[in-house]
């Protein structure tokens, strides 16, 4: 890797960009690691090219891309963050204090993994960007992995899948995510990656691509005909995600049919809609394995129309339609979103937080117990999250497996605390019945009632609606001891 090849990808995204700055931060970087070298015997220089080239890859913006080269600097050489901050500004010698102080992070017991994944949110609130050049800096270290004891590659591999993987995929980054996994698949399953990679190389793929090449042909035919320019891909399912499916759903790899999909490209929302037509048209679609992220976005912002169909020969074939600007944020998530939607903004902006970054810190303030913390952390962010509505038509974001409880405090504290039942799509339905995506939801309260029910501690699934019971039965139990002490 060479700094002429970081700056050409820079320029691919910014063409009009100063890149005069990611020349002298190299230069700076090769001074401060010249001696240096990696356990693969190379020089350590090409890992800072190599995290910054993958910032380059998801749309980092130049202080992140020049952070990339530089973040090793005050940890591993004689170099300080004082003369980093002289040479390059504010702003990028904060990056990359985020990064040196999460370097320190060791996954060494359970009481300091708990410790990391604190610190690691703390960076995240403070600048998402911390986190991106984070994955980057992991990503190479795991495409290096095989210089490094077994054991030291176990422990990282299993650090990444448990702590890197999750947040990727909270922030949308699913080209970091996969490229994470299947590498960390690789070192802990060695065998099962072994027998997974040949069924799918050697026995399925031929058989795929040519049935793909069919769909492609029939569907491309029709787009032209209707006008609409397009890009068909195809995209096959990474090893480990199938790994997963096979475990979940105790199938063999031969009875997974959604190892592969195709992604059709379009100019505008207007066209994905007439695009889902014309596959609709041409074949008969699966109704419950269809999806519309564009009207409804998933948490972490991804947009998108998925459907399945019975396609040539009955077989099922998966599309996901896009405009440019999607397939961009879906491959790069929180980097491509302010690649398209933040510039020309003000700062303040630009470090907008997803809301389940909100979310994190809420819980941060109100949680005191390190243990606690990461418990509620675990259990509402990296769970899968469901869109639910109330009668007014306002959206809330929920943890699968959330029940009206959940809901009625998500809304309003009262309305959690006088809840006596609830309204499932018009149906009355029990306060601890699991909702599902897309439900509408009401909640009937009683206003004499002024405090929850213990026993909904039992099976409510957010971190803010638990916190909230478990206030106010505090304070009904300070409200009737007090009626029974004496005035002196």
């Amino acid at each position: 890797m060479t700094i002429s090849q970081v700056i050409s990808k820079f320029k691919e995204n910014n063409p009009k960009a100063d890149t005069a700055m990611l020349q002298l931060a190299y230069d700076f970087a090769v001074k401060a690691h010249s001696s240096q070298k990696r356990k693969s015997g190379e020089p350590y220089i090409q890992h800072c090219l190599h995290t910054a080239f993958v910032l380059t890859q998801i749309k980092g913006d130049l202080e992140t891309v020049v952070a990339g080269l530089l973040h090793d600097i005050p940890e591993d050489t004689e170099y300080t963050l004082a003369e980093i901050e002289k040479n390059f500004g504010q702003e990028i010698a904060v990056l990359v204090e985020g990064i040196t102080k999460l370097s320190k992070i060791k996954y060494r017991g359970i009481e300091r993994y708990r410790e990391s994944l604190r610190k690691m949110f703390l960076a995240m609130a403070k600048d998402l960007r911390v986190i991106l050049i984070k994955f980057a800096d992991r990503l190479h270290n795991l495409r290096t992995l095989d210089s490094l004891p077994l054991e030291k590659r176990q422990r990282i591999a299993r650090e990444t899948l448990e702590i890197y993987s999750p947040i990727a995929g909270l922030l949308g980054i699913y080209r970091l995510k996969w490229q994470m996994e299947d590498i960390c698949f690789k070192h802990l399953y060695p065998e099962e990656y072994k027998k997974l990679e040949y069924k799918y190389e050697v026995e399925k793929k031929l058989e795929h691509n040519q049935y793909i090449q069919k769909v492609k042909n029939t569907l491309g035919a029709k787009l032209k005909e209707a006008k609409i320019p397009f890009q068909i891909t195809s995209r096959f399912k990474h090893l480990y995600s199938i790994y997963l499916k096979m475990q979940k759903k105790d199938r063999k790899f031969d009875e997974i049919y959604d190892v592969f999909a195709l992604r059709i490209i379009v100019p505008n929302i207007a066209d994905c809609y007439k695009t889902l037509g014309i596959i609709h048209s041409l074949w008969r679609p699966n109704p419950i394995r269809f999806k519309d992220y564009i009207a409804v976005p998933k948490p972490n912002g991804y947009r998108g129309l998925h459907t399945t169909v019975f396609g040539p020969e009955n077989s099922p074939a998966e599309f996901q339609i896009r405009t440019k600007e999607m397939d961009e944020e879906a491959k790069y998530g929180i980097a491509a979103h302010w690649y398209y939607k933040i510039k020309g903004k003000s700062d303040d902006d630009a470090r907008q937080q997803p809301a389940w970054v909100k979310e994190v810190l809420k819980i941060q303030k109100e949680t005191e117990d390190t243990h606690d913390f990461i418990k509620q952390i675990k259990f509402d962010v990296f769970h899968d999250r469901i869109f639910v509505f109330s009668p007014k038509g306002d959206v809330f974001d929920l943890p699968q497996g959330a029940t009206p409880i959940d809901f009625a405090y998500t809304v309003h504290t009262d309305i959690g605390n006088q809840a006596v039942s609830a309204l499932i799509n018009d149906k009355i339905a029990q306060l601890d019945q699991e909702l599902k995506n897309g439900d509408l939801v009401e909640i009937i309260t009683d206003k004499k009632r002024k405090s929850p029910n213990r026993d909904w501690l039992k099976f409510v699934k957010t971190a803010s609606a638990r916190n909230k019971i478990k206030q106010n039965l505090r304070h009904s139990v300070l409200d009737s001891l007090k009626r029974y002490i004496p005035k002196i």
